[in-house]
């Protein structure tokens, strides 16, 4: 005996309302999959500083990070990577970032120019993602206390001047040595000159004696 017809509607009826049922709860534990946490949403710093954009992620297995950064200048993708892998930096700021393995990153030496939002996303293979922005202010003026690359670059030249320095003091003391030596050396050729002239004066005035 066939079932009635309306009997099928409501099983059809219950299978769709458990199917959007289980998406939706799908989707939920999928919008929750990655977790992000950034510490500091806002930074001020000097020119010429190193400024660190800390942040941390938990999510499932090896997720895609990418940074961009958003000023009146515009928009700009600044890195994308996975941990563990090589990072893709762009032209803009080649040797100028350094990322780390938790979604960090580290601006060297930064500008005015630097200053405005810097946005992470942070995506797992499964498709779910997390934003979080970290808003940047860089002033002009000059901080008192130097960076670890002023630092650098400092001790680079100081080391230069000090090796030229040595290089000079080197060429310094051969070139006196040399004019002690030239100076000896024509000192003892005058006073041989002295006695030959003395000697040829001595034998003119035993001559003149000898035929007076």
């Amino acid at each position: 005996m066939r079932p009635a017809p309306s009997r099928r509607r409501k099983g059809r009826g219950v299978s769709l309302g458990l199917l959007a049922l289980c998406l939706a709860a799908a989707r939920c534990l999928q919008s929750q999959g990655v977790s992000l946490y950034i510490p500091q949403s806002a930074i001020n710093a000097t020119v010429e500083e190193d400024i660190l954009l800390s942040v941390e992620y938990s999510c499932h297995g090896v997720p895609t990070i990418e940074w961009k950064y958003t000023s009146t200048w515009g928009v700009q993708k600044i890195v994308e990577w996975k941990p563990g892998t090589q990072a893709n930096i762009s032209q803009s700021h080649k040797d100028r970032v350094c990322t780390f393995d938790n979604g960090s990153i580290q601006l060297f030496s930064v500008s005015v120019r630097d200053s405005g939002y810097y946005v992470i996303t942070v995506t797992e293979h499964l498709g779910s993602s997390q934003f979080g922005t970290i808003m940047l202010h860089v002033s002009d003026i000059v901080s008192p206390f130097p960076s670890s690359r002023s630092l650098e670059i400092l001790y680079e030249d100081l080391h230069f001047v000090a090796v030229f320095l040595a290089f000079l003091a080197a060429v310094a003391a051969v070139l006196i040595s040399l004019m002690w030596v030239c100076n000896k050396c024509a000192y003892k050729f005058q006073r041989k000159r002295r006695h030959k002239l003395k000697e040829s004066t001595t034998e003119e005035i035993e001559l003149q004696d000898v035929e007076c």
